[in-house]
């Protein structure tokens, strides 16, 4: 009798030695898989703290170098006020060295003790250059340390796909024997594995696609013959992992969607107007419609009323995305992309207005930074679509989506960040204010009632301590996009509507009058840049464009005359006011600010409401002169 083969995992160990398992409860798991999410929030909190505190350990450098090069100064001309007196005074003690007669005023003295002072201080920040790296290496430690702890976590909430396949075969088997069809189902990358938890909720929706694929895609054997193709239909489910994502693709050889029947049913069921033209890829979409089917009798495979539309919710759900492709007679192809796991995934977050949003990586489709007068050429309700990598987006405003007033778009020709996604009806451009960056973020749930709201599909705590909303962004095309097509055309907006905070750059060597600053526009509503030195400034304003320029006067490098020379001179920044805060006050010092397009002068100090009373009036003749610019006059 052969011997019976031995089931995977369950081979004898060699050596005598014995396999320990141990049955942990799947919550339990959970729960480990979530603390160690929230150690990295903390450990992602402990590097932005660290990362500010080598930011001033750098401006404590600078300023104890800017301390030395004085006292030096101060040093070199106490001493040549002590030889021209010594050089006055009688050629009776013209043997004597004024350092002999201890001549040194107590200038000179307290001079040499703010040197040694200064000395000091610099040991101190020498030191605490070496504590912030040494706590760096930890850091890092740390987050090998966290990685592996959640790597091993989630190997744990990790199956193969291949337990199933032998399920998915059979309904494949069984839909075919139903429908009088032939058909056989090939799984590549079985081997794969998946978050246990992704899984169990994908695996219905896996049946449903596939049924789908035998009932409405496969023809019948004799119909496939007479199309030159083997009477048997392939149906292919393919997987394979790239970065954090599960790529999952369906593919079957069949005949393709019936668009028209798709468009005739979606009018008789009053999803689209009669005479309402939609494009291929819009005529897909509306598959994924509730209560949507173009089968014509109701049976155990089809018709039923409940069908990909359940499927593209769970997708939604667990933070994936679909996109449809489908040829008349070849067949139709099926690309899901999943997250790895459901506790830690990866996001894009970005900032309209004085909101932040994450948006999911697996529904955006990629970046652009486009000119303004790009994007303005592609916003609004009928502007031509941007034809990207042969996909057309239609371009709308991420505050349109959220609720929120849209800003209006710089008045140079600045670049704009553009997120590309593909869901819902038509794929959108999303027109953020700023593109914060990519970000590994723990996905928290959310309470009933704000889970109920549209668009909303969880949140996270960003590493400064910021609770963020994660965007469920397909939803809220597809709302938008509905509505928009059924209703009217709005009203053109006003220019003026767009309620845009007052963008500052403050140029200062002294980091307490940058933080005094900074800190005051900010209490009053304004959005702040800080530059050190001019050289720091020059290279901000090549990506900023200010509403204002706050611009001190003595620098090292690049003095502010220097600078605001250099803003007159570029056309795309030769319209932003210049506000001169120095503590020169004297006429020749103003006479040459005002010869070189300085547009207000204050003295230091400043009252905090002579600087805003200043801003005010600047930067909205400079808005105002904008607008009309826009408007053509």
């Amino acid at each position: 009798m052969a011997p019976q083969p031995v089931p995977p995992g369950r081979e004898p160990v060699s050596g005598g030695e014995r396999q320990e398992m141990a049955r942990v409860d799947a919550e339990l798991l959970d729960q480990l898989l979530n603390i160690s999410g929230e150690a990295s929030i903390a450990r992602a909190r402990l590097e932005q703290q660290l990362g500010s505190f080598d930011f001033n350990l750098g401006e404590l450098s600078r300023t104890v170098t800017r301390l030395k090069e004085q006292l030096r100064s101060l040093e070199i001309e106490t001493e040549a006020q002590i030889l021209h007196k010594h050089e006055d005074e009688g050629a009776h003690r013209s043997e004597f060295d004024p350092l002999e007669l201890d001549r040194y005023s107590s200038i000179q003295q307290y001079s040499r003790a703010l040197a040694e002072t200064a000395n000091d201080v610099a040991s101190i920040q020498q030191l605490l250059e070496n504590l912030a790296k040494d706590t760096q290496n930890l850091l890092q430690q740390q987050a090998r340390t966290i990685t592996e702890l959640q790597n091993g976590l989630m190997r744990t909430r990790m199956v193969p796909f291949q337990r199933h396949v032998q399920r998915l075969a059979r309904i494949v088997r069984q839909a075919a024997a139903d429908t009088s069809k032939r058909a056989e189902l090939t799984v590549e990358g079985a081997s794969g594995e998946l978050d246990r938890q992704v899984l169990e909720r994908m695996l219905p929706p896996f049946e449903h696609m596939l049924r789908n694929a035998v009932v409405h895609g496969i023809e019948k054997p004799e119909e496939r013959i007479k199309r030159g193709k083997p009477d048997t239909g392939r149906i292919v489910l393919e997987l394979h992992r790239e970065g954090a994502e599960v790529m999952v693709r369906l593919t079957d050889d069949g005949g393709g969607m019936n668009l028209k029947a798709i468009r005739d049913k979606a009018e008789a069921l009053g999803l689209i107007s009669a005479g309402q033209t939609l494009s291929d890829e819009e005529a897909m979409q509306l598959i994924l419609e509730p209560g949507f089917s173009t089968a014509g009798a109701i049976t155990q495979q089809a018709g039923r009323g409940v069908g990909m539309d359940v499927v593209a919710t769970e997708i939604k759900r667990l933070g994936g995305a679909l996109h449809m492709e489908t040829k008349a007679g070849e067949g139709t192809v099926f690309t899901i992309r999943l997250p790895l796991t459901l506790a830690i995934s990866h996001a894009l977050v970005v900032r309209t207005g004085e909101e932040y949003y994450a948006l999911p990586l697996p529904t955006v489709e990629g970046v652009l930074r486009l000119s303004k007068t790009e994007v303005a050429a592609h916003l609004g309700r009928d502007a031509g679509a941007f034809d990207y990598a042969g996909q057309k987006y239609r371009f709308q405003h991420l505050a349109t989506f959220v609720g929120l007033t849209p800003s209006e778009l710089p008045g140079q020709d600045v670049t704009i960040p553009v997120v590309l996604v593909r869901a819902g009806e038509h794929s959108t451009g999303i027109v953020a204010d700023e593109l914060v960056g990519s970000r590994e973020i723990v996905v928290k749930s959310v309470g009933p009632q704000i889970s109920s709201i549209r668009g909303i599909s969880g949140a996270t705590i960003l590493g400064d301590g910021r609770i963020v909303i994660i965007l469920d962004i397909g939803a809220l095309v597809r709302a938008e996009w509905r509505t928009r097509a059924q209703a009217p055309a709005p009203a053109p907006a006003s220019k003026d509507r767009g309620d845009r905070r007052i963008f500052a750059m403050v140029v200062d060597d002294s980091i307490t009058v940058r933080r005094v600053t900074q800190r005051l526009l900010e209490r009053n509503g304004m959005r702040v840049l800080t530059a050190r030195d001019g050289m720091d400034a020059v290279a901000l304003l090549q990506d900023n464009v200010p509403d204002v320029i706050l611009l001190d006067i003595e620098m090292p490098r690049m003095d502010g005359y220097e600078v605001a020379a250099h803003v007159r001179n570029d056309p795309r920044l030769k319209e932003v006011p210049i506000i001169m805060v120095t503590s020169r006050v004297g006429e020749k010092h103003r006479a040459r600010a005002i010869e070189l397009g300085v547009d207000d002068y204050l003295g230091k100090p400043y009252q905090e409401a002579q600087l805003l009373d200043a801003i005010a009036p600047l930067v909205e003749r400079r808005r105002a002169a904008v607008r009309n610019q826009a408007y053509g006059s």
